[in-house]
């Protein structure tokens, strides 16, 4: 419970700093004026300029915020299945940026990564989607800023049980995998899932993180990642493996549910990031590999 208490700690100095950032963005309407500079991205991917808000919502808050605007406009199935797959491979950035570099890879490069998995998926998943750059007809709406302090205070309620979610699951994951580790249970995890950890190219010692990001994602298991990556007997490389397909492929049980209910195609939403996983580590084994071949 201490180590929990202690990681939970982690999360809340990241999460809330960026979370306000955000929101003040967001009220001061300079969110909206973003989408300018993603944009051309939507016209390469196949998707109409419209499409930018909802993606630069979804990069730089949560999924939830996405689907908020993307059912606020009327998107054909074909738009928002991509879309969906570029938010859920690509989301939340910053904050699971920082997670990612607290727990063993550079933050930078873990964006980066995820922005250029995200941008190749939905760029050969437009293939298969006709129409899907065509523009559509945004409503015109009067929009009404509420008072800054109005703002605040929602954010603060929302923040609260937000961080009231996160503690649950990191204090409920930390106690099972401490007993589990003490029935050593850990270990037959990590045999039973061996196949699976050779498919994904990843080592079997990482098995434990992986199924942490997969049942609760980057941020809510992300002090459970964090600590972790801290125990973990992967060397640097084997890390590194482990936050990419971790970061390409992670939530996989709520994010792709939440997308489902607007009735988009299942094998769209868990398929294409699966696959990009797996190719992303090998890129970066072969890379890695003729880089340590090059040095010497």
């Amino acid at each position: 419970m201490r180590r929990g208490l202690r990681s939970f700690g982690w999360i809340c100095r990241i999460v809330i700093p960026v979370s306000l950032l955000v929101t003040i963005l967001e009220w001061t309407g300079w969110l909206s004026h973003l989408y300018l500079l993603i944009a051309p991205l939507t016209n390469l991917i196949g998707l109409p300029s419209q499409a930018a808000l909802p993606i630069i919502t979804g990069m730089l808050i949560n999924v939830y915020a996405a689907i908020a605007v993307m059912t606020a406009l009327p998107f054909s199935i074909g738009q928002m299945t991509l879309m969906a797959i570029f938010i859920l491979t690509c989301h939340n950035l910053i904050a699971e940026g920082i997670i990612q570099h607290k727990s063993g890879l550079n933050g930078f490069k873990a964006t980066l990564i995820r922005f250029a998995a995200a941008t190749v998926t939905v760029l050969i998943a437009s293939w298969f989607h006709r129409d899907t750059s065509l523009s559509i007809a945004v409503p015109t709406a009067a929009y009404v800023a509420s008072p800054l302090s109005t703002v605040l205070r929602n954010w603060a309620v929302n923040q609260l049980f937000f961080l009231l979610r996160i503690l649950g699951i990191v204090m409920a994951v930390m106690i099972i995998m401490e007993f589990s580790e003490r029935r050593e249970w850990t270990k037959s995890l990590t045999r039973v899932s061996r196949p699976l950890m050779r498919i994904l190219g990843l080592s079997e010692q990482g098995a434990t993180l992986w199924a942490t990001s997969a049942a609760f994602g980057l941020m809510y298991g992300g002090a459970v990642i964090i600590d972790q990556a801290r125990k973990t007997i992967l060397d640097k490389e084997a890390l590194e493996r482990l936050h990419i397909s971790m970061g390409i492929n992670h939530s996989l049980i709520e994010d792709p549910f939440l997308f489902m209910t607007l009735g988009l195609p299942p094998f769209w939403l868990w398929v294409p990031r699966l696959i990009m996983a797996v190719v992303a580590v090998q890129m970066y084994r072969v890379v890695h590999s003729v880089k340590r071949k090059l040095l010497h």
